[in-house]
């Protein structure tokens, strides 16, 4: 299993604050849907790799409730999870050290789509 780490409690706890009311924003647009495919993936390869829980998706709950999107929005997000999700499901089968450097890989980049959301979109 992946051990818990410093970008963990980071992405984590920017998830928390990320989403802000820039709903109209398309420059706010593009990263947030990165972000939720950056964490589809970090769901299926960090169960793939022993953590066996739904905290990845129940992040993905909590941006969108944050967000409260339109349901064509909410379509979008959720379609960006989904896509994150079968990209690493058609891909490993099984926890590998390629898998292990993706999981570095997304949570890193989940920690810095979620700073510079904060940062260039928080209140």
């Amino acid at each position: 299993m992946h051990s818990g780490s410093a970008r963990y409690g980071l992405l984590a706890a920017l998830l928390m604050v990320a989403p802000m009311a820039h709903a109209n924003d398309a420059n706010y647009e593009t990263p947030l849907l990165r972000l939720a495919e950056v964490l589809g993936s970090i769901h299926y390869l960090r169960n793939l790799c022993g953590e066996e829980t739904g905290t990845w998706r129940a992040k993905m709950e909590e941006l969108l409730d944050t967000e409260d999107p339109t349901a064509a929005r909410r379509e979008k997000l959720i379609a960006s999870f989904n896509r994150g999700y079968r990209a690493f499901a058609g891909t490993y089968e099984n926890c590998t050290d390629q898998a292990m450097t993706a999981i570095d890989h997304y949570m890193n980049e989940g920690s810095r789509l979620s700073t510079e959301i904060v940062q260039r979109y928080g209140n």
